[in-house]
């Protein structure tokens, strides 16, 4: 039994130190001391020996053990250091150059443009309502006073989901829903995504973004309009923008007008953006048509108010300058990094 401890260590010592690996090492282990291992035949071969045998083989076994667990883990310290060290000098890293900076990121151009035109309107009083993209037909036109046979209403304008349910053309159903809800004083802006069967080009979009307005109250003017809008575009502009004011036909305001101001590319000078012309259309206007305010019952004899309304998209590119729609919405990273810290 003595002899064949004795050559079962240097046995085991002997693999030990040849394995270059840990995995080596764990077969090592495994084949002196697990469960079928060399060592553990030894434990079971002792029932063949006498009463006063065992007691000195069982020692004998036990520190052959010892010495090959303590081998065991002194290789395995070893191998684990050597591979420490190799990964250190295959990962080395040079502390002393610049790291990576980290990309930002920035709210999407339209975002921003809603935001600030929100903020706005906001310094003067105006809260934010909200309501459906899909909506019915008679809040998207009838109770908006458009005549039956408006071109808007047909197939080729409108997407429609059924006979009376359709996509909003315009975010002006907000407007309707809030005034048939709530009683005046209304003071309100609507932002938000609108659908029509546009071709996708330069400057058109099956589907795009507005912001409307509305103030319903007693004593209410073209001059309350005037001032309003005007603030509008000093403050989004800048103070040195002129704005002027033409007439225009819309079946929910009488009278109705679009306003222009004076081009921020050129500072009304005239360019190619303006046309030469040095203004540029921002948005149409009105005092609320009566047959609206009764609509939505609403008295036109004790009651006054106007609306406005703008397209969001169009504001963005003469705001940030873009010649092209189709860029707002072609989630260029290199196009939308521009707009980090605008």
């Amino acid at each position: 039994m003595k002899e064949k401890l004795e050559q079962l260590q240097a046995e085991a010592f002997e693999k030990i130190q040849s394995a270059s690996e840990l995995s080596q090492l764990e077969e090592v282990r495994i084949r002196m001391l697990g469960k079928k291992g060399a060592l553990t035949e030894m434990l079971r071969s002792m029932g063949s020996l006498s009463a006063e045998q065992r007691p000195l083989a069982g020692k004998q076994v036990n520190e052959v053990k010892v010495y090959i667990e303590n081998a065991l883990a002194d290789k395995k310290n070893d191998l684990e250091e050597k591979a420490l060290a190799s990964r250190l000098d295959n990962e080395f890293i040079d502390i002393t150059l610049p790291g990576k900076k980290p990309e930002s990121g920035t709210l999407h151009p339209i975002t921003k443009i809603t935001l600030e035109i929100q903020e706005i309107f906001a310094s003067i009083g105006f809260s934010v309502a909200e309501g459906p993209e899909i909506d019915f037909a008679k809040y998207n036109f009838d109770y908006l006073n458009t005549p039956e046979n408006h071109p808007s209403r047909g197939l080729n304008d409108t997407f429609y989901i059924s006979e009376d349910v359709l996509l909003r053309t315009q975010t002006s159903p907000v407007q309707i829903r809030t005034m048939l809800k709530n009683k005046p004083p209304i003071k309100i802006i609507s932002p938000g995504k609108v659908y029509r069967k546009d071709e996708i080009d330069a400057t058109h979009s099956p589907l795009f973004n507005q912001m409307e307005g509305l103030i319903v109250d007693k004593g209410i003017t073209m001059s309350d309009l005037k001032g309003s809008l005007e603030y509008f575009a000093k403050s989004l502009f800048g103070e040195n923008t002129k704005t002027k004011f033409r007439h225009h036909q819309f079946y929910f305001t009488e009278p109705g007008a679009e306003m222009d101001a004076t081009c921020p590319k050129c500072d009304g000078k005239g360019c190619r953006v303006c046309s030469n012309t040095g203004w540029i259309e921002i948005l149409g206007c009105g005092m609320l048509h009566p047959n609206i305010m009764e609509i939505c019952g609403i008295s036109h004899l004790e009651y006054s108010g106007y609306a406005f309304g703008m397209g969001i998209d169009r504001i963005a590119m003469i705001k940030y300058g873009l010649e092209d729609l189709r860029l707002i919405y072609d989630n260029d990273k290199m196009f939308l990094g521009q707009f980090i810290g605008r």
